[in-house]
């Protein structure tokens, strides 16, 4: 059974194409796991909505407790650190990460580095041991990426609303979303990655349309070689 992370970050609470005024990444989001669901109709499906529910941001108190070994931990740096645990655990069970993350003045929204900044944690995601050596993913050296223990997968399904911010594209220097998710989620072992955007939001029309229709067409494609490449694992499991 695939255990499907389903995370949206836009703080509009409706779809587009089915609410006035919702997000288009909400739209992507449901459509994959929709689609995953007609092929796996019993995989788990974690859902979590940090654009309605922002994680806490980094502090003092939330620093401090992180970089406490557990068994030194007090009561009040658990309780710091419960929410952070919930969503590490969440990554930590999920073989895929389905994000839905708008592009926001050419990076994430706030929610969404906060939830990374929660994830990304030393002794739960990534450790350091200066006698590692080469990171599997990075070019790093003396971190441990601790989530590389078996295959995990995250597709980044965004929105833009401008056009070309893609790779090779003339606007393509000035995309922070993308690079920047791939190298967090690298950074702690996540070594599949897969992004998928609409563009022509403020232009609308036809562009908008025609995105969109490529979007997911293409999600309908990733989510089939996914699955085929999620189970046939699996199938060679011995009974």
């Amino acid at each position: 059974m695939t255990r499907l992370l389903h995370l949206d970050a836009s703080p509009r609470p409706g779809r587009a194409g089915s609410h006035d005024h919702g997000s288009h990444t909400r739209r992507l989001t449901h459509h994959f796991v929709s689609r995953w669901r007609t092929l796996e109709p019993d995989a788990e499906v974690v859902y979590r909505d940090i654009g309605s529910s922002s994680p806490q941001l980094t502090s003092v108190e939330w620093i401090e407790a992180a970089f406490t070994p557990p068994e030194q931990q007090t009561d009040p740096m658990r309780t710091t650190l419960t929410e952070s645990d919930a969503l590490v655990d969440e990554v930590v069970r999920a073989d895929i990460l389905v994000l839905g993350v708008p592009m926001y003045n050419f990076g994430p929204p706030a929610a969404f580095k906060a939830w990374i900044d929660n994830i990304v944690r030393i002794g739960r995601t990534v450790d350091f041991d200066p006698e590692y050596g080469a990171h599997p993913h990075l070019p790093l050296e003396g971190y441990v990426p601790l989530l590389a223990d078996r295959p995990r997968h995250a597709v980044l399904l965004s929105s833009r609303g401008g056009y070309d911010f893609g790779p090779g594209r003339p606007l393509a220097k000035l995309n922070y979303l993308e690079p920047s998710v791939r190298a967090a989620l690298q950074f702690i072992g996540i070594g599949g990655f897969q992004d998928i955007a609409i563009e022509h939001q403020e232009e609308g029309g036809k562009a908008l349309a025609a995105s969109i229709e490529r979007a997911l067409a293409h999600i309908d494609r990733l989510v089939e070689r996914l699955h085929r490449e999620l189970a046939t694992p699996r199938l060679m499991q011995p009974a």
